[in-house]
């Protein structure tokens, strides 16, 4: 089920999507389960390779469908998130975002030891916050930062996870 409801999720948006932008691919590095004001955890060492696409822009808005994974070096906890973001200038632009995310790490209610995560759920909310350049006509960089949560929507355990690192877009 928590399958299908990302596949639906990714469908819906790509419904929407206009052909006359182009869509781009991303791939980065990003240092996993950094200890942040916003978790609780900072359990998770490692980093994570994250591959993904984005769509052309809905309906002549700034705002994008996106799918990506995310690969943790450690193996613990690897996601899949589906979303929608809007880009924010061109040279230098900011990009928020938000989309759900399915991971494979514990949705265990309680702490399962000092180097586990125990989400509370096996859907999380991810917000997402990019800040980046315009290299040329296809080539892009921007810092990001991705939380995964689901502020207690699910359960009462909420410990969160965020991810800080950089991207690389490729526009085609």
């Amino acid at each position: 089920m928590n399958t299908a409801l990302t596949a639906a999720l990714g469908a819906a948006t790509l419904a929407f999507s206009t052909p006359a932008h182009a869509d781009e691919i991303f791939g980065g590095l990003l240092v996993h389960d950094v200890k942040t004001p916003l978790t609780l955890s900072g359990l998770e060492g490692g980093i994570d390779l994250q591959a993904g696409w984005r769509g052309g822009k809905i309906l002549g808005t700034p705002i994008q469908p996106y799918v990506f994974g995310s690969l943790h070096s450690a193996g613990q906890t690897h996601f899949a998130a589906a979303g929608l973001s809007a880009k924010f200038g061109e040279e230098i632009y900011i990009r928020p975002g938000i989309g759900l995310a399915i991971h494979s790490g514990s949705d265990e209610q309680f702490v399962i030891g000092d180097d586990q995560i125990a989400f509370g759920s096996r859907i999380l909310i991810e917000p997402e916050l990019s800040i980046g350049t315009r290299l040329n006509d296809s080539l892009s960089i921007e810092a990001s930062w991705i939380h995964l949560s689901h502020g207690q929507f699910f359960s009462g355990q909420n410990p969160g996870m965020d991810s800080i690192g950089l991207r690389a877009n490729l526009a085609f």
